[in-house]
């Protein structure tokens, strides 16, 4: 692939093309150069059969990055770790951590499955990235590490526990997202935006400096979120005016519906086997 090309394609998404799994969870595999990223492995099941039939390579991936440690973004990093022995994996410290969600009242367990924690713990430190501040992981690739949460109307997108009591509420702070600079502007790629979309982009602009957004792809999170949310979210995405908008996973279909009526041909609402390039 010729230097300054980036090819992003959706492996793993709530939604399936032809031929492919759907799944509650998110991966998205990143060519660029002669590196190929994965970002997120949804809840393993369908990473696989799925990148066979995208002709994706999993062997050929040079890092795995994962955007914060819940189970339908995690399910599949023993697998792709076996399959690419030399890829380094990179996420927060906070991605390990128990953490739970309310199901009526009841814990339910959102972590990190026992198999991927394993495959963590066993890795060898030169291939182990923990990512806590923002950092280039490749030439005009890097990840937010930690990222602010200075909107004011935006929340992790739900009810998220530390403890099986759920009484501490889990800030999400392992959430992390990817950027790319492109000379017609920044590209990001992110997880679920427990952070919040605006911050999330905010935070990448600036890591990066980068004076526009050419892109966002991935969960963003608001399938929980009120009328004024959605809109403010709205209105600050027009004022960052990106040429595309890829909403995948949590986003949830009333905010991709605000998204299209604001933004019209520049919303493509993502499902597995979808590319992009850049």
């Amino acid at each position: 692939m010729k230097t300054g090309f980036h090819k992003i394609t959706i492996i793993v998404d709530n939604l399936a093309g032809a031929g492919l799994s759907a799944e509650h969870g998110l991966s998205l595999w990143i060519e660029t150069g002669d590196r190929r990223i994965l970002l997120d492995t949804g809840q393993g099941g369908a990473l696989s059969p799925n990148a066979r039939q995208l002709g994706v390579d999993l062997a050929e991936t040079s890092a795995l990055v994962l955007s914060h440690g819940h189970y339908d973004h995690t399910g599949g990093v023993s697998r792709v770790l076996r399959t690419a022995p030399d890829a380094e994996l990179f996420c927060h410290p906070s991605a390990v951590i128990p953490r739970y969600g309310s199901n009526g009242g009841q814990p339910k367990p959102l972590g990190m499955q026992c198999e991927s924690m394993w495959a963590l713990d066993c890795l060898p430190a030169r291939r182990m990235r923990w990512v806590q501040t923002g950092r280039e992981i490749f030439p005009n690739i890097g990840l937010t590490g930690y990222i602010p949460r200075d909107s004011g109307y935006e929340d992790t997108g739900g009810a998220f526990f530390l403890d099986p009591e759920l009484s501490r509420p889990d800030p999400i702070d392992d959430d992390l997202a990817l950027w790319i600079r492109t000379p017609e502007g920044l590209v990001v790629c992110v997880g679920c935006c427990h952070s919040g979309l605006i911050n999330t982009l905010n935070h990448a602009l600036f890591q990066s400096g980068a004076s526009r957004l050419r892109a966002v792809i991935g969960g963003f999170h608001l399938l929980n979120a009120d009328d004024v949310r959605i809109e403010k979210t709205v209105e600050a995405l027009q004022a960052l005016s990106p040429a595309l908008i890829v909403p995948c996973h949590c986003t949830g279909r009333r905010a991709v519906q605000a998204l299209e009526d604001a933004f019209g041909a520049g919303v493509v609402a993502g499902v597995s086997g979808m590319s992009f390039e850049f």
